[in-house]
């Protein structure tokens, strides 16, 4: 092939194939999804499960590297996975939300096909049809950083992917049925820690190990449905080395607050008596708490863990400090050779503020959530889709909302809910969360500055507040009741972008929006052409092929 020596490496888990051309590897999987019956919480109960497993198979993957999935859907149902986090440069073809992708049907298949471009980091994957992630079909995303490139600190003995989250032992049709009927979902039944709840009975196997005097890689994401959750370690402080794709400032800590949609990268050394420990996840900011914990065990531990669970903080003042402390790591280098603190975000000029309220309200009799008093619905035809073939004006209309909420939100408008972002605009957007429950939004394709939360709400006086030095880079932000947060961005990477409620209820029942974001060179510099094996649906079904991009 015109002198290119190719590599093929035969993976030893299952399902995978790497070919190496040059610098560039592709990673190859088969993923089958089906129902079938899961007791996480004692009760059995309809689960969805990836290749048989509950939660789904880890990717691990290095920076750059090309990852093909093809997802077989067994289901009786419309099928979509996300892959949060993953940015997706100049490809939101691959994102897996309703707005640029059409379903995988029932008996059908699709191949994803992204690389992990200029990334590290802990991510994971998650369905977003339906209320589908109430019942698994979610696992671990990790990227590594290429050998070439230091990370700031020493190589762990090895690398544990924990999964936390809320969870319901009803199915997630019932879920379903419960909020298409205009009713909240209820307090959870229970936490797990991947999939499973240590019982403390002496009979629990362990999640991990560790060998005494060892330092260890844990990476925890909230992968729940609303609760944020406290994650601590008996007796063992946790070392946050990582967030979201971005390496930060290394500080001990007894219990980190995750929200839903977040992940940390934690270093624990085993440097206790040898013997089981408990691993525990609890919910925050509830009446009632709920705790899931997991076992780890010293392989040459002797005892069982002790019963007595370290106590959660209380209060969200609490959490708003913790936050506070996170930093940016300035002098390590990320997936770049370039220090992460050589991008000066505090010295670029804002372009435009747009201002974000969420709000819950009723719609003919139903509950409904919306942003600046729009529900977002998706139509049948995928907003991405309807750009692309030129038919916008047929399926929703761009700006629905502006960039100042209404001064009071008295009813919801049920539409899509499309902002149009100039390419390249450096922006800033702020998220104000007027009601008494906390609020996690995530954007799809980026990652941002997140350089203020604060109580009360926002105005312009409010920037001499701000981190313009050492945010951390990330994707999701959490707001406190009757508090506000700042992000800022450049909107860089074309396409059309999922900004959501990383809360699954709010989700589905509208707050969310999409951004679009089009390169006027309409050049493959800036964004991919629609893949040949794209699904298609609606309206564009039988439409011809737009001309492709070009150079």
């Amino acid at each position: 092939m015109s002198g290119a020596m190719f590599l093929i490496l035969l993976c030893l888990s299952a399902g995978t194939l790497s070919v190496v051309h040059g610098e560039d590897p592709y990673f190859f999987f088969t993923w089958n999804i089906t129902y079938g019956t899961i007791s996480p919480l004692g009760v059995p109960q309809q689960g969805i499960l990836i290749n048989g497993e509950f939660p789904g198979p880890n990717i691990n993957s290095t920076s750059n590297n090309n990852i093909v999935i093809n997802v077989f859907n067994n289901l009786d149902e419309p099928f979509l996975l996300t892959w949060n986090g993953i940015q997706h440069r100049k490809n939101s073809w691959q994102d897996g939300v309703p707005g640029t992708n059409c379903p995988i049907l029932p008996g059908t298949n699709f191949t994803y096909h992204f690389q992990v471009k200029d990334q590290i980091g802990s991510y994971f994957y998650y369905p977003t049809t339906a209320m589908h992630r109430a019942a698994g079909g979610f696992g671990g995303l990790r990227v590594n950083s290429r050998l070439l490139i230091p990370v700031p600190y020493p190589d762990p003995e090895d690398d544990y992917t924990v999964l936390i989250g809320d969870w319901y032992s009803k199915s997630h049709g019932t879920l379903r049925n419960f909020v298409d009927s205009g009713r909240s979902l209820a307090r959870a039944d229970g936490v797990l820690i991947n999939g499973k709840n240590a019982k403390g009975d002496g009979k629990d196997e362990p999640l991990f190990t560790m060998k005494a005097g060892k330092t260890y890689k844990y990476r925890v994401c909230n992968v729940g449905l609303k609760n944020s959750l406290n994650f601590r370690i008996q007796n063992h402080p946790v070392k946050l080395v990582e967030m979201e794709g971005s390496h930060t400032v290394q500080n001990i800590y007894e219990s980190l607050d995750m929200h839903v949609g977040q992940c940390f990268s934690l270093l624990v050394t085993a440097d206790k008596e040898p013997k089981d420990y408990y691993m525990v996840a609890s919910t925050r900011f509830t009446k009632t708490v709920l705790t899931g914990k997991g076992i780890i065990r010293y392989t040459n531990g002797n005892g069982p863990a002790s019963p007595e669970i370290p106590e959660a903080p209380v209060g969200w003042a609490w959490s708003l400090n913790q936050f506070r402390s996170f930093r940016w790591n300035l002098t390590a280098s990320a997936a770049r050779p370039n220090p992460q603190g050589s991008y000066h975000y505090g010295s670029i000029n804002i372009t435009r503020t747009i201002k974000l309220v969420n709000s819950a309200s009723k719609a003919d009799g139903r509950l409904r959530y919306a942003i600046n008093g729009v529900s977002h619905v998706d139509p049948a035809t995928p907003l991405k889709l309807a750009e692309y073939y030129g038919v916008t004006d047929k399926v929703f209309k761009y700006d629905t909302i502006s960039d100042e909420p209404p001064t009071t939100i008295d009813k919801v408008t049920l539409a899509p809910n499309v902002l149009n972002v100039t390419f390249r605009a450096f922006i800033e957007i702020i998220f104000e969360n007027h009601e008494k429950s906390l609020q996690s939004w995530h954007l799809d394709g980026y990652s941002f500055f997140a350089v203020a939360i604060e109580p009360g709400r926002w105005s312009p006086e409010k920037r001499k507040n701000y981190n313009l030095l050492d945010a951390v880079s990330k994707h999701t932000i959490q707001v406190f009741p009757k508090s506000w947060a700042a992000i800022m961005l450049t909107f860089d990477n074309a396409g059309m972008w999922n900004l959501r409620s990383e809360l699954t209820e709010n989700r589905y029942l509208g707050q969310q929006l999409y951004i679009s974001v089009l390169s006027p060179a309409r050049s493959l510099r800036d964004e991919y052409n629609i893949p040949d094996h794209s699904l298609l649906c609606g309206i564009v079904k039988d439409l011809p092929k737009p001309p492709p991009y070009s150079i």
